[in-house]
């Protein structure tokens, strides 16, 4: 039910507001206060998905209540209540933060417009903020062994800086989580980030992925296409598996990141590019530069910060945290009751071989999950986990 708070020293003009909102939607809880000091009160104990705030009040004004509600509660929005010769103060507070404004005598249909307006506006940006929380939690790591610590450590030193980043490490460690991390915890975090499987990618089309194309660039281009490069502006573009580029597109990303421009396939003009290159790969790149398949100069551009995540094999103390995270996760997926694992049951799979490192893992428990008992035991794990 959404709450509406009216900050209006005028008895008869807070009467007439209720008196709209309440026979416009009988959802809306409106309530009121008679000044400025006495709305600031309201707002600091209650959580308001809308304030209608007159300009002109004794005590405390509304430019000032409006400046005090955008730092004790910046996601409040606010439309304020003009008189005719506030109407300049009006505008200025549009520029403070402020939704909208209405002049008294309000106007029913453009108050109620208003009022949805905001309403919704305020339910957006509510619905982002638990989507990017979500978000978080799907690419949280797990874990407190030193090798993860590490990790946490560097991405908080480095994260809020523009250098380019290599995550190396096996399979199904979680590089991918690294560089969501890196994206989250830094100031382009506002600005989309995108990634780029290179190696699923055939090596024929990585240029046209990467860059974009302009009509007829070849057989297939029907229209000009923005490449990764150009959607990733103002943000980040994680290059995975970039051991498995083609050396004609290692040139061209070797060339936006010494310049920060591109050229879309076809094309001969420059397009300038604001993105932070972060990239990963489960090769020995410097193997792949001694046999011709990897570029140096390209190398020595990405590498300017190194995270190496370790193997599963290498952190087996996480393990258990790891099982009960997935537990957690899968049951709720599957909208059943979260399984446990007897200690027997943790400390043999603690003992297996995972050489599909974290992925096999996941797979192991969901498998366990779906054909084990109530508590998952050590003879499930004989039987269902075999390796």
């Amino acid at each position: 039910m959404p709450k509406i708070l009216i900050i209006e020293d005028e008895a008869a003009i807070r009467r007439v507001l209720v008196k709209i909102l309440s026979e416009e939607n009988d959802t809306y809880q409106v309530e009121e206060a008679e000044d400025g000091l006495a709305g600031i009160e309201k707002i600091k104990k209650e959580d308001y998905d809308l304030v209608l705030c007159d300009i002109k009040m004794p005590k405390m004004d509304g430019v000032e209540v409006l400046e005090a509600v955008k730092k004790i509660k910046p996601e409040t929005p606010m439309v304020m209540i003009s008189g005719h010769g506030d109407l300049d103060t009006a505008v200025n507070t549009m520029r403070l933060g402020a939704f909208d404004y209405i002049s008294k005598p309000p106007d029913l249909n453009r108050l109620l417009n208003t009022v949805r307006i905001a309403l919704d506006r305020k339910e957006l940006v509510v619905e982002n903020k638990m989507l990017k929380k979500k978000v978080s939690k799907n690419y949280e790591m797990i874990g407190k062994s030193d090798g993860i610590a590490r990790i946490k450590d560097m991405i908080d030193k480095v994260a809020p800086t523009d250098a380019r980043v290599l995550v190396t490490g096996p399979n199904g460690t979680g590089k991918e989580l690294v560089a969501h991390w890196l994206h989250q915890k830094s100031d382009r975090s506002k600005g989309p980030m995108i990634e780029v499987n290179c190696a699923a990618i055939p090596s024929e089309l990585i240029e046209s992925e990467l860059f974009g194309h302009v009509k007829g660039a070849f057989t297939s281009a029907a229209k000009d296409r923005a490449g990764k490069f150009e959607a990733a502006n103002g943000g980040t573009i994680f290059l995975d598996e970039i051991g498995d580029m083609s050396l004609s597109a290692q040139a061209k990303v070797l060339r936006a990141l010494q310049e920060s421009r591109i050229q879309r396939v076809g094309s001969d003009k420059d397009i300038k590019v604001n993105v932070r290159v972060v990239a990963a790969t489960n090769k020995n790149l410097k193997k792949e530069i001694a046999d011709g398949k990897f570029r140096e100069d390209l190398y020595h551009r990405l590498a300017v910060i190194l995270i190496e995540v370790p193997a599963l094999n290498d952190r087996r103390e996480d393990i258990p945290l790891l099982i009960n995270y997935f537990a957690d996760k899968i049951s709720g997926e599957q909208g059943n009751a979260k399984k446990s694992f007897s200690a027997k049951a943790i400390k043999l799979l603690q003992n297996y071989d995972w050489t599909g490192n974290i992925r096999e893992l996941r797979n192991v428990v969901e498998r366990l999950i779906i054909l084990g008992e109530k508590e998952v035991s050590e003879s499930d794990v004989k039987a269902f986990a075999s390796k």
